[in-house]
């Protein structure tokens, strides 16, 4: 062999001997190296080490989510997953994140199935008008007639069911082509069936019109959908009316403007019928009277009570509106809600009798000035029976049980409006107009407006609200909790695609473009849900784009017919079936093999070592959450059948991986619990996969950088830095209050320009360098935040404050508040004089004051001495022992003679 290894050949030289190339070798070591190849040389290993290095830690760090999955629908539900179906494979996981080398696992043993899409029917959107086709009033004719047809081609694609396959491994390498080649063939059946289509007069505004999908789990598949609204598309109006009392003003308004309402229709489409309906309430106590003169003439010129009543269906004779309105009596009731659900569910139901085309934008316009009663109110009548949402119309139109079934739901009223494609228009007072905005919030393509009290306006309403919706599509889908569906559009623009299901704003021809992100979030438990048919419909629109969903959740060697499937395989000693490479054992046998019985008790001292990680004789046996039976873990059951023991020595679980808001991992959505950590599903992380990876939440709504580039995007949500400048602040890290902005810079030009005042007020200085804007006078600045305005708040030289705004979306636009808010001038000489004279007069004041409290104290006390000296008597009394110096005798015989 060495000889032959270094004998030359004509096309490349002979290498050297080895021992020559060694001595070659040592003599170049021995000659000096000169320096800067040294430094290179080193530099080289140094870079190799390091890109080694980082080549090698992703390696460490890489969760694998393919372990411990034992068989092979487990291994297929998992993502980026595959199965190895070699009998002999040892001891290896035969589920596999990278493809073994085909010397350990040969290609035809390999069953890891790819997402594949297949268009079934693409016709092409009716751009042109298609009026001239729809005047002799053709139908959607093609609504059924493909599903049959379909269904064979997708029952043919080699799908396995639970009854098994004939198909053989080797034919998911030929699915490719076979695609294809159905593929192309579907296109051009789709070009020949839009021109049938076409030749018609059929219309199509959604495109493709079926697809069939077959999904893995967790595995996102972008789907587009495209929307064009076709010119002179049909359309179908019913008026739904209140006819009591208080609506009798409203009625002859109604009848005056009915033909107005026709004209301004068809001047919308050329393809428009007309229909009316009315109610009033369920002949019923409380709500209406029911005494026998009562029920005959509620009211004055009042016709008896009725539920609902179709008076005229839909209808091309549009005159005839007019007088039916005129025509029909107004009537009274009770209680102030109407039964206006009982109309709405009859005028939806009855399809054939009001009339209601396959393929036409069906507008129901509810008026009325009153609430409405729901589901339960019929128990306050003895009315039980739930609403069954079915139609009940007797010849003359008239709602047949309205006393016999309840109220219908709103819910239930929703799930007719999206089975039917109806849009509800609430016309509404202005004192019921909060009430029925919140109902339409709950009724899929449903709007409110407000009614003038004559219904006056009811013309320009209708008008109003259908363009409204003609100009607004939305995308709904009726998927499961299995299957979520994302959608992504950027409308009528041409910029980077956003999250919505919603444009607006679209006009007649106009094409716009869904890309729907479907993921299989899980495998359905019964498996006749692995298989489901998914309608994506724009709302209000009697069109769909029909999924034929096969969810990829088990493999065709799991099922009987399949050459992986064997019963009483020698691979499994004749006690078991050998699926996809593993022994599925009966319920005498066990092992890798079925090679344990239940009676060999005596296997399992002998293999007892077997069952401990790294035969650790300290450890316990399957972790201690497991019995050893014949060399093997059994692990234990939890009382809790989602909550699953597993490994080869019960080392993994599913219930004990970090938690958020009390759910694990995040919740289903996020993520699921594998051997004892989280297994993030795409667009999450973290540990407990609470962390979103997308950073659309982080840009502004008007482009730009994430969080405007004053923040770092931390698990879908910006965290705002605080610079020199200020603390930035906002959802979107796009509001600094405490930042200067462009304020300063503008301050000079504000103040010459709107005041003359500031550093440029002089000369030509004002003109000379303000000519980038001028600002705009207004008598407020107010601050509109959608505009990304900022406000400026400064005080000249003579203390007055002036306020501006600026915004630079798009141009500089400045707007400055008219007046300065100066403070008044203060009179110094006046403002002293007063004090000075304040003073003065205090001073007099005080006084006064202390002169007058004197006099009245001095009066007060010269008053009382007089009182006291006036009442004073003194005692004349003498002293007993005083004798008078004199004494005086009298003669008593002396006559005075």
């Amino acid at each position: 062999m060495m000889r032959d290894r270094d004998t030359p050949t004509p096309t490349s030289p002979a290498p050297a001997p080895a021992h020559t190339k060694t001595q070659i070798a040592t003599r170049k070591m021995q000659q000096p190296m000169p320096l800067t190849l040294l430094c290179v040389l080193v530099c080289t290993a140094l870079i190799h080490c390091t890109a080694a290095q980082m080549d090698q830690s992703p390696a460490k760090l890489e969760q694998n989510p393919c372990m411990n999955k034992f068989t092979c629908h487990e291994c297929i539900q998992t993502q980026n997953c595959g199965w190895c179906m070699k009998p002999d494979y040892g001891d290896r996981p035969r589920c596999f994140l990278h493809t073994p080398k085909p010397e350990v696992c040969p290609e035809s043993f390999i069953w890891n199935p790819d997402t594949s899409e297949r268009i079934l029917i693409n016709k092409d959107l009716t751009l042109a008008s298609g009026g001239a086709a729809w005047a002799a009033g053709g139908q959607f004719i093609s609504g059924g007639s493909y599903e049959s047809n379909a269904h064979q081609q997708s029952s043919a694609s080699g799908s396995y069911g639970a009854s098994g396959s004939s198909s053989s491994y080797g034919s998911s390498s030929s699915s490719g082509s076979s695609s294809g080649f159905s593929s192309s063939s579907g296109s051009q059946s789709a070009s020949g069936s839009a021109a049938m289509a076409a030749a018609a007069g059929e219309i199509v505004q959604i495109k493709p019109q079926r697809v069939s999908l077959k999904l893995r789990i967790n595995e996102v598949h972008n789907l587009n959908v495209s929307y064009s609204q076709a010119e002179d598309y049909p359309v179908d109006l019913y008026y739904l009316m209140d006819l009591s009392k208080s609506m009798e003003d409203d009625k002859e308004k109604l009848s005056a403007l009915g033909d107005k309402l026709s004209e301004t229709m068809k001047r919308i489409t050329s393809n428009f019928r007309l229909g009316f309906g009315s109610f009033v309430d369920k002949v019923l106590m409380p709500y209406v009277s029911t005494i026998p003169k009562k029920l005959e003439h509620p009211c004055d010129n009042c016709k008896a009570p009725y539920g609902y009543r179709n008076h005229m269906p839909l209808s091309n004779n549009t005159e005839s509106f007019s007088n039916e309105v005129k025509q029909a009596a107004v009537s009274g009731n009770l209680d102030a809600p109407e039964g206006g659900f009982d109309a709405i569910m009859q005028a939806i139901a009855c399809r054939q009798q009001v009339g209601w085309r396959e393929q036409a934008r069906r507008l129901l316009v509810f008026s009325t000035d009153a609430g409405f009663h729901y589901a339960g109110d019929g128990k306050l009548g003895g009315v039980i029976t739930p609403n069954d949402g079915e139609c009940h119309l007797n010849g003359q139109g008239m709602y047949t049980h309205s006393i016999i079934q309840d109220y219908p739901s709103i819910s239930q009223i929703n799930q007719k409006v999206k089975q039917n494609a109806i849009n509800i228009i609430f016309a509404v007072t202005q004192n019921q107009y909060s009430v029925y905005q919140k109902l339409s919030g709950h009724i899929e393509g449903s709007s409110s407006a407000i009614l003038s009290n004559d219904s006056s306006n009811v013309v320009d309403l209708v008008r109003e609200e259908y363009s409204k919706i003609s100009s607004t599509v939305e995308m709904k889908d009726n998927a499961t909790g299995d299957v979520k569906i994302t959608y992504y559009s950027s409308c009528l623009t041409n910029g980077p695609l956003i999250k919505t299901n919603k444009c607006s704003g679209l006009k007649v021809g106009d094409k716009v473009t869904f890309t729907a992100n479907i993921t299989v979030t899980k495998c359905p438990t019964n498996p006749r849900d692995w298989n489901q048919v998914i309608q994506i419909y724009p709302v209000g629109i009697n069109e769909s784009m029909i999924i034929d969903l096969e969810m990829l959740c088990t493999c065709p060697c799991e099922h009987p017919g399949s050459s992986g499937y064997e019963k009483h395989s020698s691979q499994c000693s004749k006690f078991g079936t050998l699926m996809c490479g593993i022994c599925q054992c009966d319920e005498l046998h066990f092992g890798g093999t079925c090679e344990c019985s239940m009676s060999d008790v005596h296997l399992n001292n002998g293999n007892k070592n077997m069952c401990r990680q790294g035969n650790n004789t300290n450890a316990a046996d399957c972790n201690g959450r497991g019995s050893c039976a014949c060399g093997r873990c059994e692990c234990n059951k939890r009382p809790n059948p989602e909550e699953i023991i597993s490994g080869k020595y019960c080392e993994c679980e599913n219930f004990s991986c970090e938690r958020n808001k009390n759910l694990l991992c995040s919740g289903p959505d996020h993520g699921t619990c594998e051997c004892n950590r989280c297994n993030c599903k795409p667009g999450w992380t973290g540990s407990s996969c609470d962390c979103s990876t997308s950073q659309d939440t982080c840009m502004p709504p008007n482009g730009g950088e994430i969080c405007s580039g004053h923040g770092t995007c931390e698990c879908g949500v910006c965290k705002c830095k605080s610079t020199d400048d200020g603390r930035y602040s906002g959802k979107y890290c796009d509001k600094c209050p405490t930042c200067s902005g462009r304020c300063h810079e503008l301050k000079d030009c504000v103040q010459c320009q709107m005041y003359h005042t500031g550093e440029l007020k002089n000369g030509d200085d004002c003109a000379k360098n303000c000519t980038t804007f001028t600002p705009v006078g207004v008598e407020k600045v107010k601050i509109d935040e959608d505009k990304d305005e900022q406000l400026c708040i400064f005080f000249d030289e003579d203390d007055c404050k002036f306020t501006f705004k600026y915004s630079e979306v798009g141009e500089l636009v400045v707007h400055a508040q008219e007046e300065k808010e100066c403070p008044p001038k203060v009179f110094m000489l006046g403002i002293v004089l007063g004090v000075i004279a304040a003073i003065v007069l205090v001073g007099l004041a005080i006084l006064l004051l202390w002169k007058l409290l004197t006099t009245i104290h001095d009066r007060r006390e010269f008053a009382r001495f007089e009182k006291e000296r006036m009442n004073a008597k003194w005692d004349t009394g003498e002293n007993p022992i005083y004798k008078q110096a004199t004494s005086t005798f009298k003669n008593p015989i002396y006559a005075g003679k």
